[in-house]
């Protein structure tokens, strides 16, 4: 079968590999009908992630139809349609039990495919703890609809659900990139009073005006004055920080108003400093967000039902043999690209 597979720092070549077999009874095969780019595959692309084995097979995004399964594998059958979480997790350990997935305390929990084994960007792939990792796909929703659940959805959702927003609030938002944007959907499942998204890509804060008219967009030059003039309370009610950039992070304090919550999303390619200094008597309250993807039913159930819809972030589709060109046309971010999907 084909599959793109990291092979070394900087490159990435499309293989002729085996197609995957059952190794373990919770395992399922699944044949991908359609995956995606993430940003995670260009940092192993660029050695920056160094838990990834060379020679695996990239991506974490993809649903599929399930070909075979193991026999413990109980919730899905040959046939179904189904997303594949990015994580895998054995739902047995403390966390898991408490639905901190992301924490997954087994040998084989947390980020594995398409980085210490096989992933998805390929024509099909062996899904380890399937009875955990994999949820049917509604029959009324779409793979392209579906594609995002078990990532960026994921993720979005879970940052969401812990930044406690209120009906009141007026929240910010830093960063409408893939996940960014992401978030804003599940934000948006809340109701706040505001929105408020800050980018500094001109094709992506278009994109957020043309989809989201309701959210206000501005420019990192001018977010702090801006969030000050459409908040009530000096600051943001509750902060997302999605962007990841070298000052991001700083914004998003500056930002918050005294005792909002500030949710971190991102990830950061140096420490960030806390100067508590500077901030004190803010008394914020700073959180993580991660992939805790333990609400992948949820997500598929509000798509289902129309309450939330991902798919015009999949601006561009390609065929896997064409999947170099998709890298490049998605790393460069050429054309208003915002995600790529793949189909095998």
């Amino acid at each position: 079968m084909l599959a793109y597979s990291y092979i070394s720092k900087d490159h990435f070549e499309l293989t002729e590999k085996p197609r995957p077999q059952i190794k373990d009874r919770r395992d399922a095969i699944v044949k991908i009908t359609l995956a995606s780019i993430c940003s995670s595959d260009l940092h192993i692309k660029h050695g920056s992630v160094p838990r990834a084995v060379p020679g695996i097979t990239v991506g974490h995004e993809m649903v599929g139809i399930v070909e075979e399964t193991g026999s413990d594998v109980t919730n899905v059958r040959p046939g179904d349609r189904v997303t594949v979480n990015v994580e895998t997790f054995c739902g047995e350990c403390f966390f898991c039990k408490k639905g901190f997935v992301n924490n997954c305390t087994d040998k084989n929990g947390g980020w594995a495919l398409g980085c210490r084994i096989d992933g998805g960007q390929a024509e099909y792939v062996r899904v380890p703890f399937a009875d955990t990792g994999l949820n049917r796909i509604p029959d009324g929703v779409t793979d392209k609809q579906a594609l995002l659940v078990g990532d960026v959805l994921a993720t979005g959702f879970w940052a969401v659900r812990i930044s406690e927003i209120t009906e009141d609030d007026t929240v910010l938002i830093l960063g409408a990139g893939p996940t960014g944007i992401c978030t804003l959907l599940c934000a948006m499942l809340k109701r706040p009073k505001q929105i408020i998204v800050c980018e500094k890509d001109e094709a992506r804060i278009r994109f957020v005006n043309e989809h989201y008219p309701d959210v206000l967009t501005v420019t990192p030059d001018a977010v702090e004055a801006f969030v000050k003039e459409n908040s009530r309370h000096g600051g943001a009610d509750t902060v997302l920080e999605v962007a990841g950039a070298e000052t991001t992070f700083e914004t998003a304090w500056k930002c918050a108003r005294p005792n909002a919550v500030i949710t971190v999303v991102a990830l950061y390619d140096r420490p960030q400093i806390l100067p508590l200094p500077d901030m004190y008597g803010k008394n914020l309250t700073f959180k993580t967000g991660g992939v805790d993807g333990c609400d992948c039913a949820e997500i598929l159930r509000l798509i289902e039902r129309g309450e939330l819809d991902a798919s015009p972030l999949i601006t561009h589709t390609y065929p896997l043999e064409r999947i170099r060109e998709a890298y490049e046309l998605f790393e460069e971010r050429r054309d208003g690209v915002i995600k790529v999907a793949i189909i095998p």
